[in-house]
């Protein structure tokens, strides 16, 4: 594939990058203000376990798994077939989709009872805990539906090659939760207060679906009534996607494992395991989730067409850059994590021993980072051919073996424990798919790929030693000033260094820099 096509790739995950981290920075400044509202006490422990689970259903059903079946579907009918029969794809899988999920949150907010008890067991013990976080699952039920009908529209963007918006979209729920924090829940009742915040991630999901209509009519597409569960585009989406909800939503099932493990620990460890999680999502947002989210219609096209040495070269490079970009974010989170969870979070009720706790779990998140993006773009190429039963094969096993871990070690590490456990099963994720990957397609560049690890890691060495210098030295600076020094300085180090070395994968950074900088 030409370098062309790898500059267009790097624009377009430049372009998704750029907009998840403004997204995130709204996503941080939330939490940030959650933290100081209500600290890590038995209010933040319900509203973060009543959080997961509307991700989880979220993920099950929603953004991961229904782009994962969806876009190679959608792409292969854009390029064999008319605008007329994809319209007509798009509207029934719309109504089918309505139609599952508003049964999906009637059940939801019946049962949130039964469904908190599963995931948060530990709270039994707790019966003020557990009410709250009842309640709390029944006001956040409704964000499944509207988060998932905005996937949906996700997808056909990024099959088009729209992916600001998609990116930048679900800024909205960190918007909605801001203004309620700033202009409503100063007004209410302290037991009030984290209800409406329940209240304000529905409001947030119901804004991130109706941001992307605009940009939907604006490619020519739009969202009608349509009802035919025979059709054949339908039924190839709805046998993908039972186990693309499985093997594309591996993080969020250990990380259920982990809410449920974490609910038997000391009072404030479900909130650790959140704020940690948070911070080590960032890098994996901007560079590992953004190359697959680029990388996944791009391949889907190539596989469509039947081009496997096309499909191998995104894969390879998707692959590299990955490898480039988060192996930095790796090192400066494992030398910086304290100073960064303090920055961001230790203010109001957000103390210094949940500083630690998080701290502790960050450390143990971070050590499996490249693996969870790897199996982010792993993932991907099986799925742009339409293949579904090799990761949820491998991802139902990293599952098995990530319970066992945690029950191993929670106890001995508490809430490190939890997050040692989801990174060795992450690790143990990549290396089958990658094996796999290479039974089924062939040999795609591993020798290139362990050159571009080899170099990374030579400037990463160099950078960390740098951050941890600035960081500990004796200059009377306050910290959130070392603080930037450390990243801003390690960024450069980590980039000239690279350069140096002659890595292609930087040439590539800095032609998008220069690009953006005319």
């Amino acid at each position: 594939m030409s370098t062309q096509h790898h500059q267009q790739l790097a624009r377009s995950a430049g372009i998704f990058t750029g907009a998840t981290m403004l997204s995130r920075i709204l996503g941080y400044a939330r939490d940030s203000m959650v933290a100081n509202y209500f600290g890590a006490g038995i209010a933040a422990d319900a509203f973060y376990a009543a959080f997961r689970i509307a991700n989880l259903f979220r993920r099950l059903l929603g953004e991961g798994a229904l782009s994962a079946s969806f876009v190679p579907v959608f792409s292969e009918y854009s390029e064999k077939h008319g605008p007329q029969k994809t319209q007509e794809f798009l509207n029934i899988l719309f109504s089918v989709l309505v139609v599952i999920l508003v049964v999906m949150t009637v059940l939801g907010i019946v049962f949130a009872p039964q469904i908190t008890s599963l995931i948060a067991m530990g709270f039994e013990k707790t019966p003020e805990r557990f009410e709250l976080t009842v309640t709390l699952t029944r006001c956040m039920f409704p964000f499944l539906l509207f988060v998932s009908l905005a996937a949906l529209i996700t997808g056909v963007l990024n099959s088009l090659r729209v992916f600001f918006l998609p990116a930048l979209a679900p800024a909205c729920l960190s918007v909605a939760e801001i203004v309620y924090l700033l202009a409503i829940a100063p007004h209410l009742s302290i037991d009030k207060q984290v209800i409406g915040l329940a209240a304000s991630v529905s409001v947030g999901g119901l804004a991130q679906f109706f941001i992307h209509l605009p940009a939907l009519r604006e490619k020519g597409y739009g969202l009608k009534w349509a009802w035919n569960v025979s059709h054949e585009g339908l039924r190839r989406v709805g046998k993908l996607m039972v186990p693309a909800t499985v093997g594309i939503s591996v993080d969020q099932i250990n990380a259920f494992v982990d809410t449920i493990c974490a609910s038997f620990l000391v009072t404030g460890s479900v909130t650790a395991l959140y704020y940690s999680n948070r911070v080590m999502q960032l890098p994996l947002a901007l560079f590992g989730v953004a190359l697959s989210q680029v990388s996944l219609p791009a391949m889907s096209t190539s596989a469509a067409k039947g081009d496997i040495d096309a499909v191998k070269s995104t894969l390879n490079f998707a692959l590299r850059l990955t490898i480039f970009m988060i192996l930095p974010a790796t090192a400066g989170l494992l030398v910086l994590g304290r100073p960064v969870v303090q920055l961001l979070f230790e203010h109001g009720q957000f103390d210094a021993w949940a500083t630690t706790q998080t701290t502790h779990a960050l450390f143990f998140f971070v050590t499996g980072l490249f693996a969870f993006a790897c199996v982010k773009i792993l993932a991907s190429a099986f799925y742009a051919f339409q293949n579904t039963r090799v990761p949820v094969t491998i991802a139902a096993i990293c599952v098995c073996l990530n319970i066992v871990l945690n029950l191993l070690l929670m106890k001995p590490m508490g809430v490190g424990g939890l997050a040692l456990a989801t990174s060795i099963a992450s690790w143990v994720n990549a290396l089958a798919l990658f094996w796999m990957l290479r039974k089924q397609i062939g040999h795609f560049g591993g020798k290139t790929i362990l050159k571009t690890s080899a170099q990374s890691l030579l400037a990463c060495i160099g950078m960390g030693f740098l951050c941890w210098a600035i960081m500990h030295s004796n200059a009377a600076w306050p910290m959130p000033l070392k603080l930037g020094l450390s990243i801003s300085g390690g960024a450069l180090f980590y980039l000239g260094s690279t350069r140096l070395l002659g890595m292609s994968e930087c040439d590539s950074i800095w032609l998008q820099l220069a690009r953006r900088s005319r």
